[in-house]
């Protein structure tokens, strides 16, 4: 069986190692001319490490990320603090896995490593994608040089702007949320001292919030600042920004937020988009995975986790399936990933409310507005069923 991949990203690429564990033959197709990530942060939770040391790459993710030992809450204004959850030894304890923060280009270089050592050929660049095609007896992508390829499987991992969503389903319905991102990577020793830590923290405040953890050993600090506005909608990873507009946006905001926004050599700004989660992923021989199928807002840090989710659920689906059978095989990795990813993508829409409440204002509503919000069990609640998923026993 040969499966066609469009896209090489952090889903694209763990479908391909996946499959190419189970014996099958893969293609990745990256539009890029040269494999690399976008210089940000991302978060694995041990839903999402459960998966890399399936694929046996933990260890190796490991030696190049941070092994978070707790979230933190801090109050825009005042900094106060309050604990969130532990994680580090917590996390192996409760859930099995670690929880990561990982440096994109890390993850991505690890990954594409493992493919490439398992068929050295599998990753196709300067490939990008434009259609579609497919028979009863196999499927095509279709290239911008006019080449085609040809197997019996495509897998759609191209993305917020997805060619293959767009062969299959039409025109994209996607909707400004009404907020603008911006993101940068620190060097951890641009910071005060007491800010070198191991711990991710999320601040929150009234119309915006930002989100910082370490990356690449501890060396770096990420940055994610998100903010109510109208006036930018482009949605774009590459768009600069200045220091200036970035300082506007979080003026007033704690010293420690104001030291991070100070030592961002370049602020990258984007357009937070909304798109009504898919009645359906899969036509035919021809499926969808991560944010091309199930975009969601940062808010629950679990965008990328999901599109590993759901290349390594993609692989057991595939993997010993009939040729006859693949059609069924595809709806079967749908039917075992749509709700779970439908459920993320509505939590991190109502956790951008909560980071965002008007009652942050002011230090009194804070502390009960905190207190009520973040207690013990409704962050279980929120997360528990996040961390504890397997995919390695989810049935397809």
């Amino acid at each position: 069986m040969k499966v066609l991949i469009a896209g090489g990203g952090l889903g694209g690429l763990t479908a391909a190692l996946a499959l190419l564990q189970r014996g099958l033959d893969v293609a990745v197709y990256e539009q890029a001319p040269e494999l690399r990530e976008v210089g940000a942060g991302v978060q694995i939770s041990a839903n999402g490490s459960r998966v890399l040391h399936a694929l046996g790459i933990g260890e190796a993710v490991e030696r190049e990320a941070c092994e978070a030992s707790g979230k933190e809450i801090r109050l825009w204004s005042t900094g106060r603090t309050w604990k969130l959850f532990d994680l580090g030894a917590e996390s192996v304890a409760r859930y099995g896995f670690p929880y990561y923060t990982v440096y994109r280009p890390d993850l991505h270089g690890v990954l594409a490593e493992a493919v490439r050592r398992a068929k050295p050929d599998a990753i196709r660049l300067g490939a990008r994608a434009t259609g579609l095609s497919q028979t009863a007896g196999g499927a095509a992508l279709h290239l911008a040089d006019g080449s085609v390829a040809e197997g019996d499987v495509l897998i759609g991992a191209d993305g917020i702007h997805s060619a293959i969503r767009h062969g299959l389903f039409g025109e994209d319905k996607a909707q400004f949320s009404g907020m603008l991102a911006w993101r940068g990577v620190i060097p951890m020793a641009a910071l005060p001292a007491h800010m070198r830590r191991t711990v991710a923290i999320n601040w929150v405040g009234p119309g915006r919030h930002v989100v910082q953890y370490p990356l690449h050993r501890g060396e770096l600090m990420n940055f994610v600042g998100i903010v109510e506005r109208d006036d930018w909608q482009v949605e774009s990873w590459t768009q600069r920004g200045t220091t200036e507009e970035l300082a506007n946006d979080f003026r007033d905001w704690h010293a420690d937020v104001q030291a991070m926004i100070q030592a961002i050599e370049v602020p990258y700004k984007w357009a937070l988009m909304l798109r009504p989660p898919l009645e359906r992923w899969t036509e035919g021989r021809v499926t969808l995975l991560g944010d091309a199928c199930h975009p969601t807002l940062p808010m629950m840090a679990q965008g990328a986790v999901q599109a590993i989710e759901d290349g390594y659920v993609l692989a057991r689906a595939l993997a010993g399936a009939a040729d006859d059978d693949l059609p069924a095989a595809l709806r079967r990795y749908e039917a075992a990933r749509r709700e779970r990813t439908n459920r993320m993508v509505l939590a991190a829409a109502e956790n951008a409310r909560r980071f965002h409440n008007p009652a942050l204002a002011e230090l009194e509503g804070a502390q009960a507005y905190v207190d009520r919000e973040w207690a013990e069990e409704r962050v279980r609640d929120r997360y528990d069923w996040l961390f504890r998923y397997k995919v390695d026993e989810v049935a397809v």
